[in-house]
């Protein structure tokens, strides 16, 4: 008697957690496969950028490389492109915001990928990646370098010289100090054009469900499945976050403080469509080696770009790629790990909010469960280790 009871009872056990069992099993709609498919493939195919005549040229890699780790290029001698971008914290530093000639006011953005983009940098200051490799030269907080820094450099150096010269079939010494700055921006890009983050579970995921494998899908983490659910479902993170890239490429106010003192700000977006309106180093100067100039498919960003106030205190919309390897978060890195990040559009304040497209963006009130998973998915977007 004592025996059926406890099998009865075990029976009664087992019929009560079916139910539960059967509702964590994640499954997609149609329309959401098809929202997951377009994050992929990846890696993208390769290109190469038509306004600058180095792009994807073996030499100018090689030189992009020598000069990406050489602290020379600051007059100090002691601050390198790779002291901020470095290999083993997937080309960025693990800090709150860069430290080079001084302490500065962003966090240092990865460079995987950077080759994709279309904008550079949290303001979007640059068009291109050689201007954008060009800026930190030459910026006070940076590398506090000029031109004719950069001119002696390569001139004085035999290595680098003959290096330079074999890239660009001409001299340093011959080419004028502000082209020999460019030659050096483009031979940057090149290289940094090579910075493609790896492929990772999600990729192997999106994959199998392109091609109906449902044995390869299994091994894709439930708690990441139902992250993934609702980051392209009711969590919305995908209408900025899209694509391969996992992200818009465009400007966004997501309420995150702009403010860097007492009385200071940082214009974001809107200082940096300043600084590019003033620069020689864009798709729509003298340097642009594209030979349809500002016709240029390309280039049409660049020559619709408008200063408006809306602008003000937005920034880029980072790449999810990587982002378990890019902590802290934010364009000011105040937070320090993905929880917090969570916690951010959780208990997002709307009224802070004040970009038109931003209206997208709403408190999320996350369940500690939906957080877990969420945060899940998030890490699938990073190598496997």
């Amino acid at each position: 008697m004592i025996r059926l009871l406890v099998l009865a009872a075990a029976l009664i056990g087992a019929c009560a957690n079916a139910p539960s069992a059967i509702a964590q099993a994640v499954s997609f709609s149609e329309p959401e496969r098809a929202a997951i498919l377009r994050f992929g493939p990846w890696p993208p195919p390769p290109s190469t950028d038509a306004s600058n005549r180095v792009s994807g040229d073996e030499k100018a890699i090689r030189l992009g490389l020598l000069l990406f780790n050489d602290p020379r290029l600051s007059p100090s001698g002691r601050v390198a492109c790779a002291s901020c971008h470095q290999p083993e914290q997937a080309f960025a530093d693990g800090l709150p915001v860069a430290v080079g000639a001084a302490k500065g006011v962003r966090n240092t953005p990865s460079l995987l990928d950077a080759g994709f983009s279309r904008w550079f940098g949290w303001a979007g200051a640059n068009d291109t990646l050689w201007g954008a490799s060009i800026r930190p030269i030459t910026a006070a907080a940076e590398m506090a370098s000029a031109a004719e820094h950069v001119q002696s450099l390569i001139t004085t150096d035999t290595a680098l010289s003959a290096t330079f010269t074999q890239t660009f079939g001409e001299s340093a010494e011959a080419m004028g100090t502000e082209p020999v700055l460019v030659a050096v921006g483009k031979a940057l890009a090149a290289y940094q054009e090579t910075l493609i983050s790896k492929r990772t579970p999600f990729d192997a995921f999106r994959d199998a469900l392109a091609a109906g494998n449902t044995a390869a899908t299994s091994t894709y983490a439930d708690s990441a499945k139902r992250g993934l659910k609702l980051f392209i479902g009711e969590g919305r993170c995908s209408l900025c976050h899209l694509g391969p890239r996992f992200t818009s490429g465009e400007f966004d106010d997501i309420g995150v403080p702009f403010f860097t003192g007492p009385g200071k700000v940082d214009k974001g977006r809107y200082a940096g469509i300043q600084y590019f309106k003033d620069s020689a180093f864009t798709r729509l100067g003298a340097y642009s080696d594209d030979p349809a100039g500002k016709d240029s498919p390309a280039a049409i960003p660049s020559r619709h770009v408008a200063l408006q106030g809306r602008a003000f205190g937005s920034f880029k919309v980072p790449s999810l790629r990587g982002v378990q390897e890019t902590a802290p978060y934010m364009h000011n890195g105040t937070l320090k790990t993905l929880p917090e990040v969570m916690e951010h559009y959780s208990k997002m304040d709307q009224e802070r909010l004040h970009i038109d497209g931003a209206a997208i963006l709403r408190p999320l009130n996350l369940s500690p469960q939906q957080a877990l998973d969420l945060e899940a998915f998030l890490r699938s977007l990073s190598p496997m280790k």
